[in-house]
């Protein structure tokens, strides 16, 4: 078999499209495949689909396709113009590449695959292209499918912020929390965000006003968003950045007591750490450190205790959540009380979060984490 029947096959070119010929340069690590078409040869209307229109002049092209083996591959073709009756002198659409790119559609494919689990910098750096150019790839393919999102069923969302790179640059980001699909995301963490979320909630079939509930962390910002750009929405805090804040009180109350009690040193991660998630060593430390009179251990208990909360009937969320500020603000620990302070600041969307776990609703990731 000829290379250029081989190569015909294996990029399932259909007639008038055919393999003319082909280059490999072993020193270059390059493999170039020239393509073409018959004289004579008819094409569609690119514009309204009118077979059999004649061709008009040439033009040629490069596209990169995918390695052939560890060698950089290209195809090379004239791309006619056709005159169509119609629409007057229209360039034909290749069936190897969209429009306009400088890629084919199976390398596309390879990078668009690659980009979700990887940097898009790593990526460029495995297929060795520009980033810049592969972000020209993933903005066609997303902004493609974000005009075709659907979002008129949208009714319960979840936000919140992720680092976008070192310092204080951040991502907003809106999820549903009943299709578990990314809705939306930009630049900020302010009541803005919320605002052009709504924006764009309502540009793709959605109704900000049929949004029912948003699951947020305790952001001032974020709860005064959604008051004004959701305003039917019912807040709920979830349970990872309200446990967040309980966990930090206990750290705090450990870093200052470590200071005059030296058996404390290297005991962070026993009191951050569920029990059942504890190795049998941080165990048995601390069974030991239980032992004693520690400002942590309470602390420490009611950590627990507050977790409880999302394991409680729903009616009686509220009444559990009373009893466990009564302990937390009358513990004399400045952390512990603080805390406490901060969900009684945000007492209706505490309780809220173990209601929707209870009807065996799912509960809100972190989605910054």
């Amino acid at each position: 078999m000829r290379d250029t029947d081989l190569f015909q096959m294996a990029l399932g070119l259909v007639p008038p499209w055919m393999v003319k010929r082909s280059a490999f340069d072993a020193t270059a690590k390059r493999l170039d495949i020239y393509l073409d078409f018959g004289k004579g040869s008819r094409f569609p209307c690119s514009e309204c689909g009118e077979p059999d229109c004649p061709a008009y002049d040439t033009e040629e092209k490069t596209w990169r396709h995918l390695n052939f083996f560890q060698h950089e591959a290209f195809l090379h073709a004239r791309v006619p113009r056709v005159t169509c009756k119609g629409c007057g002198v229209k360039q034909v659409s290749v069936p190897w590449a969209r429009p306009g790119s400088g890629f084919t559609l199976l390398f596309e494919a390879l990078v668009m695959v690659m980009v979700r689990a990887m940097t898009v910098a790593e990526t460029g750096q495995m297929v060795d292209e520009w980033d810049t150019r592969l972000w020209r790839i993933i903005h066609h393919y997303v902004d493609e499918a974000r005009g075709r999102a659907d979002y008129s069923d949208v009714t319960r969302v979840a936000f919140d912020e992720t680092a976008a790179r070192r310092g204080h640059n951040y991502v907003s980001l809106f999820i549903d929390l009943d299709c578990r699909r990314v809705l939306f995301a930009t630049e900020g963490k302010d009541a803005a965000t919320v605002a052009a979320f709504a924006t764009d909630l309502a540009a793709h079939g959605g109704n900000p006003e049929a949004v029912v509930e948003v699951c947020i962390d305790m952001s001032p910002a974020f709860i005064a968003g959604t008051a004004e750009s959701l305003p039917k929405a019912q807040i709920t805090f979830d349970k990872f950045h309200v446990v967040k804040l309980i966990n930090q009180a206990v750290d705090e109350v450990r870093r200052a007591e470590q200071k005059s009690r030296t058996e404390l040193n290297k005991s962070r991660y026993l009191w951050l750490k569920n029990p059942q998630n504890l190795s049998d060593r941080q165990r048995t430390q601390l069974e030991s450190l239980s032992g004693s009179n520690l400002k942590t251990g309470r602390a420490y208990r009611m950590r627990l205790a507050f977790q409880e909360l999302y394991a409680q009937p729903a009616g009686e969320a509220n009444a559990f959540l009373k009893k466990w500020y009564f302990w937390a603000t009358h513990s004399r620990l400045p952390p512990m009380v603080e805390a406490a302070r901060m969900v009684k600041r945000h007492w209706d969307g505490a309780p809220s979060a173990c209601h929707r776990a209870r009807s065996g609703q799912p509960d809100a990731a972190p989605l910054g984490a």
